[in-house]
């Protein structure tokens, strides 16, 4: 018998989104061509699109599918879609006079692909369909493999695109092998029929669903960094132009935690028991691994790579707890946590000149001579910490408090360890800057636009640690979709 489909008006409303930063990303391409480049013109496209696509997605209201249910939406993806505009945005303005002084050129490639890697996020989070997923994630991986090799003249820029591509490509397969063998035993790729075929017993093979569930978390554990799948964050961050590193380490990460939190509470509910074992085990390691080698690095940059490692596991921490109550913690960890990477790595590309300023120690003495800085740097140093009053200890109060209500002590025992030693390194930055005496004269120059973005985010780190309660009441109100 044949079947129709065809495109309501619904459905095209339900990407009007994607549309729209698709219809920017061309444009851009499009001025690309002209004879002479207008980075300002190819920003405020950006910015446009962006900023009307955050409007386009507010729009939505309500929870409802489009495309037959490959795509569902609801106040879990708006919440993660504006989060996606938000770090779009931030990225592109920290952008501006970075990579003229890398001896790069702000070409219109650059806006595109950041376009082009926000639609692949949003695809990831409102996939309800392991199909749509496996589309999305390649959408922003191809934007990410051409980003963090962006400066092409740049040895360690080539070296980390190269090893990002690679082992991205390796963490491709590892994914769509697992989601083949959940297909054969489940015989559907939708993540609401898995889980009743599940449910009813209806699988036929339970070992092999089990293999393919086993797959799937390695693919997404390469993507978000989680021990023992996270060797090339390093590389790639230490590599890559510093404001895609704060790209990378914020909204790609947030959409890997939003993906997996969908597809594994939607669809593999009813094997809870199977892969929360497995992810206490990995969150213990990521974070113990991420602070451990963070302790001895040097540079900046990997030392902040590390340090996202370590956040990935206490991010872990939220999705094994699987109710509402954690999936809440997550998404308010994911805001704070990418106010704060976002804040520091806007100030290490702003010290950064060349292979300078990406050492410790060409961090000493920088509060004498750029106190502004040095303090807001301070504040995210701290925060990241998780010292009281700032966002980063409500954020990890929110989830251990949350893995405590689920009886996971010991679990909260080793993450309260881990985080009284990631002060160490934390802390060393701060002194260095505040305690020693200024080895290296670094030059530096902060745009207006990078000022008020710094400021912007250093509010957030303050206010969501005094007053978190109506970003911890939306948090709720997103992760309710699943109760």
């Amino acid at each position: 018998m044949d079947v129709t489909y065809y495109v309501s008006r619904e459905d095209i409303q339900g990407i009007l989104p994607e549309i729209i930063l698709l219809v920017a990303a061309l444009v851009i391409l499009s001025l690309e061509m002209l004879p002479k480049r207008r980075p300002s013109l190819m920003l405020a496209v950006s910015l446009l699109g962006l900023m009307s696509g955050s409007i386009a997605v507010l729009q939505h209201g309500g929870e409802r599918s489009v495309f037959s249910g490959m795509l569902s939406l609801s106040a879990y993806t708006m919440f993660l879609d504006l989060l996606y505009m938000a770090v779009g945005i931030a990225s592109l303005v920290i952008a501006q006079n970075y990579l003229e002084r890398r001896g790069g050129s702000l070409r219109g490639e650059y806006y595109a692909l950041i376009l082009f890697a926000v639609i692949g996020m949003m695809l990831m989070t409102r996939a309800n369909d392991l199909v749509i997923v496996f589309l999305g994630l390649e959408l922003l991986s191809l934007s990410l493999y051409v980003l963090v090799g962006f400066l092409r003249h740049d040895i360690y820029s080539n070296e980390g695109g190269l090893k990002y591509l690679l082992l991205g490509a390796f963490a491709t397969g590892f994914f769509l092998f697992g989601a083949a063998l959940i297909y054969g035993t489940t015989g559907t790729t939708n993540l609401e029929q898995m889980a009743v075929t599940i449910g009813s017993g209806g699988v036929l093979s339970q070992p092999i669903l089990s293999l393919g569930i086993g797959l799937l978390i390695v693919g997404f554990a390469f993507k978000v960094a989680i021990v023992p799948f996270h060797m090339w964050s390093p590389d790639v961050y230490q590599g890559a132009p510093t404001t895609i590193t704060a790209f990378l380490c914020t909204a790609p990460k947030a959409a890997g935690f939003g993906a997996l939190l969908k597809v594994f509470i939607v669809g593999f509910s009813p094997e809870s028991d199977a892969w929360v074992g497995l992810l206490w085990i990995l969150a213990v390691l990521t974070m113990t691994v991420g602070n451990l080698s963070a302790l001895v690095q040097s540079d900046v940059k990997r030392m902040l790579a590390f340090s996202s490692v370590a956040h990935a596991g206490y991010l872990l921490i939220g999705v094994l707890v699987f109710d509402t109550r954690g999936i809440a913690s997550v998404l308010f960890y994911l805001i704070v946590y990418a106010a704060m990477n976002l804040g520091a790595f806007a100030i290490v590309s702003i010290v950064e000149k060349g292979e300078m300023g990406l050492a410790l120690e060409d961090y000493r003495g920088l509060a004498a001579r750029h106190p502004w800085l040095s303090a807001v740097l301070s504040l995210f140093m701290i925060s990241l910490a998780g010292f009281p009053p700032t966002a980063g200890f409500t954020a990890k109060y929110a989830v251990f408090s949350a893995a405590i209500s689920k009886g996971h002590i010991w679990l909260v025992v080793i993450a309260v360890l881990n985080t009284l030693v990631s002060v160490i390194y934390y802390v060393r930055l701060i002194v260095n800057m505040y305690m020693q005496k200024e080895k290296t004269e670094l030059a530096t120059f902060v745009s207006p636009n990078t000022m008020l973005l710094l400021a912007f985010l250093a509010a957030v780190v303050i206010l969501f640690g005094l007053m978190p309660q109506w970003l911890l009441e939306n948090a709720r109100q997103a992760a309710t979709v699943f109760s």
